[in-house]
């Protein structure tokens, strides 16, 4: 069968929301402590304390947002611990994440701090589990009011005279788990309480704590009782090889495992449409934003680390399911607005690890790096013509390839971004990309490839590169079709100017 990707270019859905290449930084294992923040007496090289290199790796990929504090941790933070004099700071355990005592060393100014140097927007997710509307209200107003006001003085009292600009702000975090072990019904009636006082200070984009994974009646409970009131509505789903209680590790997996990892990749796209659907009842013009800020491979901890940290390797294999979700968020970039890969730094599925003063970029990084200038651009409809892979004898197989395609101007040229995930383990595939209903001519093409020897490839701190994207070369086949060799488990990004 012929691999072939047609792209409609007259077929321009909608613009793909930078947002969707978020990250998320929790207080959760070296996130924050040993993976952005080392403190301004580090030996190691750092901007105000800021880990430097790991800040310029972040800044190389654009990043649009960064949420914290969590994830779990967001409902047991109360934020006027982590200001003032930092002698003075309140030590609190962490009892989510591997019941370390946090010194609160790092707190609201060095976040937003954080986010300046990053050139993004903050994502402040709010305590709803275990705080206040007031505390929150406080919270607002700290970081965002101009006027004379109790907290506003504080803030500049804490050396920060203006407010800081905020846009999102999430009202709890997983509040059918560990935010609270709520009911919909409860939770809806409680966001209404907050929201109220979040929306005193000014207008933001308020995210309510959406489902997880397939709770569609989550979805339908929550949307019914305050869609009135919301503005994003999360969804958390992590890809594993088997399940939760049963995480497999990182690396070493078997040719089944990954196809199973893969199949589970692809589920994203089947929660994302029947959520949609439900949202779509109440919401018919998609005002509310579906928020994915949870997303990415859940593996066991690295042997030798504290299971609380989530410290895992970054595989080969992660890079293709970060290619596989990113074109699924695209593709459907009406409702998915906002996306957060889990986490940033040393935790989870993370674009980058630490070692002391050594940084790796992981097969993930290299991922966001190839499909950055989606952001911003307009989506174009594409089709997928493709055999698909895995072992039939028992009945695992998935879509061999996906792809997204998007259209920018600059400068009265236009150029066309095509990324490619095929989740064969095995076989390469000759890759026709068409552009359908075009009458120019094709003036230039370029292509970069990420992929490894094998499917569970990673990059060491003693060996960095042995999975980085490289130059893969393309034909010009006609006036408007070029070709790629997609080699197995790997991800392509095929830029076309015209």
């Amino acid at each position: 069968m012929k691999n072939l990707v047609i792209v409609d270019v007259k077929d321009k859905k909608q613009t793909i929301s930078p947002d969707i290449y978020g990250h998320f930084s929790e207080h959760l294992g070296r996130c924050i402590y040993g993976g952005f923040w080392v403190g301004k007496d580090s030996p190691i090289p750092n901007i105000h304390g800021y880990n430097k290199a790991v800040v310029q790796a972040f800044k190389e990929l654009d990043i649009p947002n960064l949420r914290w504090p969590g994830g779990c941790f967001a409902d047991e933070y109360h934020w006027k611990d982590g200001i003032g004099p930092k002698e003075n700071r309140k030590r609190m355990v962490n009892t989510n994440w591997g019941g370390v005592v946090e010194d609160n060393s790092f707190g609201t100014h060095e976040f937003m701090g954080l986010c300046d140097e990053l050139g993004c927007q903050p994502y402040i997710c709010g305590n709803v589990g275990s705080g206040t509307p007031t505390e929150m209200d406080e919270w607002i107003e700290y970081m965002t009011f101009s006027g004379e006001s109790p907290m506003a003085n504080l803030r500049r009292a804490n050396g920060r005279e203006e407010p800081w600009s905020l846009h999102y702000f999430g009202i709890g975090n997983e509040n059918w788990g560990c935010g609270g072990n709520m009911r919909p019904e409860y939770y809806a009636d409680l966001y209404r309480r907050f929201q109220t006082f979040v929306s005193r200070h000014g207008k933001f984009f308020k995210i309510a704590g959406g489902p997880n994974v397939d709770d569609y009646r989550w979805t339908k409970v929550v949307m019914k009782n305050a869609h009135k009131f919301i503005d994003g509505l999360s969804l958390h789903y992590y890809t594993y090889e088997y399940e939760f209680e049963d995480k497999r590790p990182a690396t070493g997996f078997t040719k089944e495992g990954w196809y199973r990892i893969m199949r589970n990749a692809y589920r994203m796209d089947e929660l994302i449409r029947r959520h949609s659907e439900i949202m779509d009842k109440y919401d018919p013009k998609k005002r509310i934003a579906l928020v994915v800020d949870e997303w990415g491979n859940w593996f066991a901890p690295e042997p030798g680390t504290n299971p609380g940290f989530l410290y895992q390797q970054n595989s080969v294999c992660d890079a293709v399911v970060a290619a596989i979700h990113l074109n699924i968020f695209n593709n459907r970039s009406d409702r998915v607005r906002i996306a957060n890969l889990a986490q940033a730094v040393n935790v989870l599925q993370a674009p980058i690890l630490t070692e002391g003063d050594k940084i790796v970029k992981t097969p993930t990084w290299y991922v966001l790096h190839q499909y950055k200038d989606h952001m911003g651009a307009m989506l174009l409809g594409s089709s997928v013509a493709t055999e698909s892979a895995g072992l039939y004898e028992k009945q695992i197989t998935v879509p061999g390839m996906n792809a997204s395609a998007s259209e920018k101007t600059e400068g009265g040229k236009t150029r066309y971004l095509v990324t490619l995930a095929n989740a064969d383990a095995d076989s390469s595939r000759t890759v026709d990309v068409s552009l359908a209903n075009f009458t120019g001519k094709i003036s230039g093409a370029r292509a970069t490839i990420v992929t490894g020897e094998k499917m569970d490839t990673v990059n060491t701190f003693a060996k960095d590169d042995a999975v980085t994207e490289k130059a893969l070369a393309v034909k010009i086949l006609d006036a408007g079709t070029v070709q790629v060799e997609l080699a197995a488990h790997s991800v392509a990004a095929i830029t076309i100017e015209a």
